[in-house]
């Protein structure tokens, strides 16, 4: 499996908003349950960076991804960086909330 690795950082008067957009598209994920896609979503310690990594088709279709994408420009600072990843592993012992 491939994944794609997406790294940036937020202005950090917009991390917040940021955050609350990237929480909008969990939300319409919990709803749609679209099939084959995997998302997650990290906000470093930093409190600016934010990390992605998604594999599957899908994101780009959903209404949230839309609006979290619409002004993403006057929210960044640096990046976006991506990467493309392979897996090696991965575990889940259960679903993780998107705030938690």
């Amino acid at each position: 499996m491939t994944a794609a690795v997406i790294r940036y950082q937020t202005r950090p008067e917009a991390a917040d908003e940021n955050q609350r957009l990237i929480e909008n598209v969990f939300a319409e994920l919990a709803r749609t349950a679209p099939p084959g896609l995997h998302y997650s979503s990290f906000r470093l310690a930093d409190g600016v960076t934010f990390v992605h990594v998604v594999d599957g088709e899908g994101l780009p279709e959903l209404a949230a991804f839309q609006e979290f994408q619409r002004a993403f420009g006057d929210r960044v600072a640096v990046g976006p960086a991506r990467d493309d990843a392979t897996l090696v592993g991965a575990y889940s012992a259960g679903v993780v909330p998107a705030n938690g």
